[in-house]
């Protein structure tokens, strides 16, 4: 019988049922039945004392864990059975866990017992999103700069950020004039982003640092870091001059030369031989030069004339050639001037795409006036009177027709012009004639403009639905990060 109510049980060493047993004892003594955790609603982390902030999903084993922690000295007296969630509104700011423990108690009887612990989710910002807020507090800034008008590298670039994702350090991203500042919480993120655009264009940079405090007893000193980076002055589509010295370590090139794209490198093609050359960063450093047009100096022309030049001999020490280029000779008037008889004769490197009668842009250098310390000292025979640039199409009808687009980077913008427009177009038009620049940029499909056929066809080039990523958007709760299902 039981020794405190009377009641037949099995025998036990302890001479009570159980009833009577919980009665007289409770093993959940000492162990908190309330808590708290706290959750940063900006970046949705939970804090893990003393300092760590992790991602935790509602009901996971990692958000258990947690929970756990905060118990584990009162625990160290019974033994944990089991754990698990009890299902509450993921907007209740509750977390309940049901635990069952087991304790030896009076003469050895082991006995069990389920409870419940419920804790509170207070909201208490993380560091890293209160510097964020606070948009001053920074300790390290890089300052991407480029002297040119043209931002086709800047574009180029922007999306190689987002492609390796290179921006999500970043406590703010300022746009200005001439370039971006991103402003970092550490130098280590600072530095990593400068090694990665001297990876992808030609640059040169430099560092700095300012003390802002100084601790004399604990020797510790607190700066505020400065990186410079430098980027080359040219962009695809710029006319250039060589030096005498660079055009000949080039395999004897001649001195006007095009710029078909830049990338690592700065990559040149002579339209006299089709002769290709590829100028990196020390040595553009080295031998300096400069673009001899802006993009706005653009001219339109009408190929009147042109023939291919299948053969063409090499020059002595000449280096390689381009494969998809064609060496063609043309005679082009200006649309300005087809009320009168003046033509232009010229090579172009464009042989492959166009016939008489297209439209094309290039520069005249017969009628300007060029202000270049290489140009002014070249024999005149040897430039030529016209370079074309690219064949010209019509911008409204490509617009318009353009399923595709890019994701940009959230930046402190300026006042935008029309010119910043245009010029994002001229970047966008790039994609669709340059497959090698396509491969490292990011495409999404545009789902809002339909996939037309292509029968409407003008010639244009365009990106096919194959090299077109899907847009996913990713719905993501208030408090348990994505995928924030209850868990049964």
């Amino acid at each position: 019988l039981c020794c405190q109510c009377g009641v037949p049980i099995p025998p036990n060493p302890a001479n009570m049922c159980v009833g009577c047993l919980r009665a007289q004892v409770d093993i959940t003594e000492g162990i908190p039945k309330q808590g708290t955790v706290h959750f940063c609603k900006q970046c949705e982390r939970y804090l893990q004392p003393p300092g760590t902030w992790i991602q935790c999903a509602l009901e996971s084993r990692e958000l258990l864990a947690l929970c756990l922690k905060k118990i584990k000295a009162s625990l160290s007296k019974v033994r944990l059975i089991d754990a698990g969630f009890i299902w509450t509104e993921p907007h209740s700011k509750r977390l309940k866990l049901k635990l069952t423990v087991q304790k030896e108690v009076i003469n050895g009887a082991v006995l069990q017992q389920v409870f419940v612990v419920e804790y509170i989710v207070q909201s208490q910002m993380c560091e890293d999103c209160h510097r964020i807020e606070a948009k001053d507090f920074w300790k390290a800034v890089v300052q991407v700069r480029q002297k040119t008008v043209h931002k086709k590298t800047f574009y180029y670039l922007e999306q190689l950020i987002l492609k390796h994702r290179l921006h999500q350090n970043t406590l703010r991203i300022k746009e200005i004039h001439d370039g971006l500042d991103f402003y970092y919480s550490s130098k280590q993120h600072a530095q990593k982003m400068v090694d990665f655009l001297q990876c992808t264009v030609p640059s040169r940079s430099k560092s700095s640092q300012r003390l802002i405090s100084h601790d004399i007893h604990s020797n510790v000193y607190n700066y505020k870091s400065t990186f410079s980076v430098e980027i080359v002055p040219i962009c695809k589509d710029n006319v250039v001059c060589l030096s005498p010295k660079l055009a000949q370590s080039l395999g004897n090139m001649s001195q006007i030369c095009v710029c078909i794209r830049v990338t690592s490198t700065i990559h040149l093609i002579d339209p006299r031989t089709l002769q290709i050359a590829e100028i990196d960063g020390n040595t553009y450093w080295r031998h300096p030069f400069n673009s001899l047009f802006h993009p706005r100096q653009l001219e339109e022309f009408i190929i009147m004339d042109i023939s291919r030049v299948h053969e063409k001999r090499k020059g002595a020490g000449a280096g390689a050639r381009s494969n998809k280029h064609t060496l063609a000779e043309a005679w082009v008037r200006k649309t300005s001037e087809l009320d009168t008889d003046h033509q232009y004769f010229c090579c172009t490197h464009l042989g492959h795409i166009l016939n008489p009668g297209d439209l094309v842009l290039g520069f005249d250098l017969a009628n300007c006036n060029l202000n270049d310390e290489f140009a002014n000292k070249m024999n005149p025979q040897h430039i030529p009177d016209v370079v074309l640039i690219k064949k010209s199409y019509d911008r409204s009808k490509r617009q318009r027709h353009r399923n595709w687009k890019l994701k940009e980077l959230e930046r402190d913008r300026e006042a935008t012009d029309t010119d910043d427009e245009r010029q994002y177009q001229d970047f966008l038009e790039d994609l669709e004639e340059d497959e090698t620049i396509r491969k490292n940029v990011n495409i999404y499909r545009n789902a809002d403009i339909p996939v037309e056929s292509d029968t409407d066809d003008d010639g244009a080039p365009r990106i096919s639905l194959a090299e077109m990523l899907e847009d996913l958007h990713i719905s993501q709760d208030a408090t348990g990060g994505e995928g924030a299902e209850m868990l049964t």
